[in-house]
């Protein structure tokens, strides 16, 4: 439980921006700052978000008693490519894992296909003799007589980090374990990621790509992490750093580092934790969570309050929108889509003399040219400049200088000539192309997961999010929006409700119906003992809860259903409970069920966690009265494309029950909502603004 003398501290680090807030233990946000990113040493602008932070709320470094933070540095690492010289270290026969991969083309009939980069090539591919089975016995003794050979040879091919990834390892780890330590005495300085302690569970592929992704990134990972902590040690910060992982709870930093592929995509599991709790807080059991930053948009659909989870991910996809064509991780992670379309995204015209946006970004350096940091290329935010819904005097708080003029003189040099327009013809077309961009992924995601978007209420959030909101969500079919507090800073707030926590999925083949519920029980103990000991490096002193499941598939089948299970010891008893869930779930996803086919499970999961803090909705009704606005100001309508006047409202100011019609304009700290003319505002009893959609024209 929180104590109400604590004073936590949340940092990310994005592409464009980097957010910070600082909260009490009375879970009041006690001051925020956005600050530019610094690509050549990320801390640098963590350090600089959290002394404006901390000397807005009036206290020191040393008075935060909690510090959580989370960074796109290990995602970009593996889109750039700049991570360490990886070798692999597979059983003998089984060198071309990677070169053989799923055997079937992600694009059947494309003859330029680029098959996916993933990081190791064939002379890097190195194998050792020894063998389990699928049972975890041993074949073959580990042939410990090959390692000095296996040594030279990543000596000659210059490896930094080895992904060591034998068969069978997640039923046996003893021969990975082993080769881990003869390699580790003999070359103290290599980085060794292992397996069956990165993803112990079965097909071979999956959990070699993981392990070479964490291979990849370590080196890099340990020691920004080591330097982005003595840094802070340094101002005067005393208390543990946790860190925001990819499934939406909190590890220590030492867990980061030997693990730091379960930090990808941290950023944004962070806003999908805030809009659950925020669809929580009202009431909302089916929303759409937006999130646009600077530098991508990520879309997640959350349902009963409970983001969408998956345990595949794809890692930077040679074609971007197409399954199979990326490296494949299989972490947990919380289920969402993203695409390059941020308030950085470059505008450009194609060879066809088409418009396109993004996925490049202007990112923090040099940024879009209204920062007038030295950008000259026009993008969203340039865009959104020249039509009128950027206040220059009031953005990020007046820290950062916007220039209108080089705005427009961006789009005009750019985009206008080759499009036959002007500077806000241009801006209008990047708003179409980008909002409709997401909306389409908004739709796609939905369509795949079988929902449907037009029943849903959008929780827009992010730098730029509440400022295309409307615009997005017309486009998508959703009615219904809602912006929280401190929109600007949406993921690091949702790191403050997130839960420490550690999940675990391992591999033991087993049929329902010979199931020996005793040996499992045993089974789930020991992964309990292991993930407590994570999380208890994390909260020594908080009452832990575990969430135990199955994955169940038909016998032959190659797809899995996650199937919860009792939070305690299993009984036979259970057995028939477990396959009425199974087949309730396939029902529910197929429409039938197979009748007499024998039911398998494949992996089992356990996540050790904290206990979260759920907010109750609030339904006091408040009477409602008429905003009025701070100013007004001329912007281009996003319906009719013509000169409109808009009401400029502060939001600070609004109070419950305060409504107002678009076209509209309200301004916070670090973002703007735009409010657009077929749509209606008023702030609910929890000062929080809901947008919706009228008739009126």
């Amino acid at each position: 439980m929180t104590s109400q003398s604590s004073l936590r501290l949340a940092v990310d680090i994005g592409g464009t921006f980097t957010d910070t807030v600082l909260m009490n233990g009375k879970l009041e946000v006690l001051a925020t700052a956005k600050t530019p990113t610094t690509p050549e040493n990320p801390t640098l602008g963590a350090l600089d978000g959290a002394h404006i932070a901390l000397d807005l709320a009036g206290h020191q470094m040393a008075d935060v008693t909690g510090f959580i933070h989370g960074t796109t540095l290990a995602t970009n690492a593996l889109i750039e490519r700049r991570g360490a010289q990886v070798a692999t270290i597979t059983t003998a026969g089984f060198r071309d894992i990677l070169e053989i991969a799923y055997e079937r083309r992600y694009s059947q009939y494309d003859i330029n296909l680029t098959k996916p980069d993933l990081l190791v090539t064939r002379d890097r591919s190195l194998t050792i003799g020894g063998r389990m089975n699928a049972k975890g016995q041993e074949l073959t003794p580990l042939d410990t007589d090959a390692v000095p050979v296996l040594l030279e040879q990543l000596d000659a091919c210059g490896a930094d980090a080895v992904a060591i990834c034998l068969l069978h390892s997640y039923a046996n780890a003893d021969h990975e374990q082993a080769l881990a330590r003869l390699i580790l005495h003999h070359r103290p300085d290599l980085v060794v990621s292992v397996s069956s302690d990165i993803s112990p569970e079965a097909r071979e592929f999956e959990r070699l790509c993981t392990t070479v992704a964490n291979a990849y990134v370590q080196p890099l990972m340990s020691r920004y992490l080591k330097d982005f902590a003595n840094r802070f040690a340094a101002h005067g910060l005393t208390c543990p750093i946790l860190m925001m992982t990819a499934g939406g709870g909190m590890t220590t930093l030492e867990t980061a580092v030997q693990h730091p592929i379960r930090l990808v995509e941290s950023g944004p599991a962070g806003g999908a934790i805030l809009a659950a709790r925020v669809a929580a807080q009202s009431g909302e059991t089916e929303v759409l969570s937006f999130d646009m930053g600077g530098t991508t948009a990520k879309l997640c659909l959350i349902d009963r309050f409970q983001p969408q989870t998956a345990r595949n991910f794809e890692i930077s996809r040679a074609e971007r929108f197409i399954k199979g064509s990326g490296m494949p991780v299989r972490i947990p992670v919380l289920e969402m889509i993203e695409i390059g379309a941020g308030g950085g995204s470059i505008a450009s015209v194609d060879r066809l003399g088409r418009l396109k946006v993004g996925p490049q970004s202007a990112g923090s350096e040099p940024g879009p040219a209204a920062f007038a940091k030295g950008g000259s290329e026009p993008t969203v935010t340039d865009s959104d400049v020249v039509l009128g819904l950027i206040d220059p005097g009031r953005f990020a708080e007046g820290r950062l200088k916007i220039d209108a003029g080089a705005a427009q003189n961006a789009l005009a040099q750019y985009l206008a000539a080759a499009l036959q327009t002007d500077s806000i013809g241009a801006a209008i077309g990047i708003s179409e192309i980008v909002d409709e961009s997401m909306a389409s992924a908004g739709r796609m995601h939905a369509v795949e997961s079988g929902k449907d978007l037009a029943t849903r209420t959008m929780i827009a959030f992010g730098g730029n999010g509440p400022l295309h909101a409307t615009r997005v969500a017309r486009r998508a079919g959703v009615s219904r929006i809602l912006i929280p507090h401190d929109p600007g800073v949406g993921s690091a707030v949702g790191f403050l409700f997130a839960p420490v926590s550690f999940e675990i999925v391992r591999s033991r083949y087993a049929t329902l119906d010979d199931l020996d519920t005793e040996a499992l029980n045993r089974f789930f103990e020991e992964m309990a003992q292991q993930a407590s000991a994570v999380v208890r490096a994390g909260a020594p002193d908080q009452p832990l809860h575990q969430k135990r499941s199955a994955f169940m598939r038909y016998h032959g089948q190659g797809h899995e259903i996650e199937i919860a299970l009792p939070e305690r010891k299993l009984a036979a008893s259970d057995i028939a409970g477990l396959k009425a869930s199974f087949e309730r779930e396939y029902s529910q996803q197929f429409s039938r069920i197979v009748p007499g086919m024998k039911i398998e499970i494949m992996n089992w999961a356990l996540t050790v966690s904290t206990h979260a803090q759920e907010p109750s909705p609030e339904t006091r009704d408040i009477a409602q009265n008429d905003a009025q606005p701070d100013s007004t100001r001329t912007i281009i309508c996003d319906i009719t494309g013509q000169p409109a006047k808009a009401g400029v409202y502060l939001r600070k100011t609004l109070r419950p029950g305060d409504t107002l019609n678009g076209p509209a304009l309200i301004l916070e700290p670090q973002t703007t909502t735009f409010v657009s003319r077929d749509f209606r505002a008023r702030v609910d009893a929890n000062g929080t603004l809901v947008l919706t959609q009228e008739e009126r024209v």
